[in-house]
Formats: C-alpha cells, sequence, structure tokens
C-alpha cells in the first residue's frame, strides 16, 4: 500500500477542485435564475390563480417543466452530452458540466419561484389591482417584492442542489471536487483525498444555505415591518 498523500498536497489538490465547483456552481445558479425566474413568473400568471389565466399553455408548459425535473442529473449529463459538446466544444469538463446542471435548475428553481409567488396574498393583489397598477407594477413590486425572502431561500435551495449535482459530474470527468474525490481519492485508495472532498462538499453546502437564509431574514420585509 503507498504512503498516503502529504496533508500539503491534499490541500492544493482540494483548492483547486473547490475553485472548480465554486466556478461550477455560482455560474450555473445564476444562469438558473435568470432562466428560472421569469418562468416561474409566467407558470404562476398563467396558472388559474394568476392575473393572466391560461390553464392550457399552463399545463403543457407545468408538464415539460415537471418532465425535465425529474430526470435524474447523471442521465441528463449522457443525455446532453452531444449538445454539450456542440455548444462548448466538449463534453466533459467544468465548463462543460456547466450546460446540463442549468438544463436541470431551471425548471427546479422556476417550480420553487411559482411555490413563492403563490404564498403571496391575493389581498395584497387585489389592493393592487384596485389602484390601477399595471400588470408589470404588480408583478415587480407586489409579487416579487413581497416573495423576495421565499427566492432568496429558493436560491439557496438551488445552489445546495447544484452542489450536489457538480459533484455527481465527477463520475464522467466533469472536474471540481467530484472528480478528485472519485479518481484521486476513491480509485486512487486515498483516504485523504477522498474524506477530505467530501468533508470540503459539506462545508460548501452548510456554507451556501447559512448566507442565503440570512440575506432571506435580511430582506424579509414582513420581519422588518415587525421590527
Amino acid at each position: 500500500m503507498s504512503d498516503p498523500t502529504p496533508w500539503a498536497e491534499v490541500a492544493e489538490l482540494l483548492g483547486g477542485a473547490t475553485a472548480e465547483t465554486l466556478y461550477m456552481v455560482l455560474v450555473s445558479t445564476l444562469l438558473a435564475v435568470l432562466g428560472g425566474l421569469p418562468l416561474g413568473v409566467f407558470l404562476h400568471l398563467s396558472s388559474p390563480v394568476g392575473l393572466s389565466p391560461r390553464p392550457t399553455l399552463h399545463r403543457i408548459l407545468g408538464v415539460v417543466v415537471d418532465v425535465v425535473r425529474s430526470v435524474p442529473f447523471v442521465v441528463l449529463l449522457v443525455v446532453l452530452a452531444s449538445f454539450t459538446r456542440l455548444l462548448v466544444g466538449t463534453s466533459i469538463g467544468s465548463t462543460a458540466v456547466i450546460v446540463p446542471l442549468v438544463v436541470g435548475a431551471v425548471p427546479f428553481f422556476a417550480r420553487l419561484t411559482q411555490n413563492a409567488l403563490r404564498e403571496v396574498s391575493f389581498t395584497v393583489v387585489e389592493a393592487a389591482i384596485t389602484t390601477g397598477s399595471s400588470r408589470w407594477r404588480i408583478v415587480w413590486t407586489v409579487l416579487l417584492g413581497e416573495a423576495r425572502a421565499a427566492l432568496v431561500g429558493a436560491v439557496g435551495v438551488t445552489a445546495v442542489a447544484l452542489i450536489g449535482y457538480a459533484a455527481m459530474a465527477g463520475a464522467i470527468g466533469g472536474g471540481g471536487l467530484g472528480t478528485t474525490a472519485i479518481q484521486d481519492g476513491y480509485q486512487a485508495y486515498d483516504e485523504r483525498v477522498l474524506y477530505g472532498s467530501v468533508v470540503v462538499l459539506a462545508v460548501l453546502a452548510f456554507a451556501m444555505q447559512l448566507l442565503t437564509d440570512i440575506t432571506a431574514k435580511a430582506v424579509d420585509r414582513r420581519r422588518s415591518a415587525t421590527g
């Protein structure tokens, strides 16, 4: 059995892998929010309780969103390999993994957005309609404004899920802590690298959740009003 990797080398290896994982997760989270937020708003507006009910379109779009959400991420990696290669020139590596991460996260965040908007009191929306506010103003000021704490929480949930997805991508050479744990840790029989990768992944998930929880409390309009 070979000697364990010196801790200095483990730290250097995990440092680079952590940077790759953060790159994948942060970029994917940003793109998921940019794509999922308007999709979630439209899902809410077109629902039976929305400002512009469109039952048929809402039902069709809802089915598409749920189907994509239900596909296991590992399967999504394989299915989108050709599309990813066409888009970024390769299907492996941290940049390539961002493509399936975003495809999987957009419908996920869209549903979280829809649920957050659904919790906004109809009385508040009705009051805005009564005052003659435009639909855009109601969406931006009332719906998104009242749901901002829940939306920040949804960003946190999405980011934590993406940390797990990015780690799974390591099974096919996706880069980051997942690849380090599998190739440099498990396959090389190096417990320091393996368990070190697991610990860092757990710390990243905890830190991301803690940060978004603190931010959500800070922007919670109800807490501010109570205070």
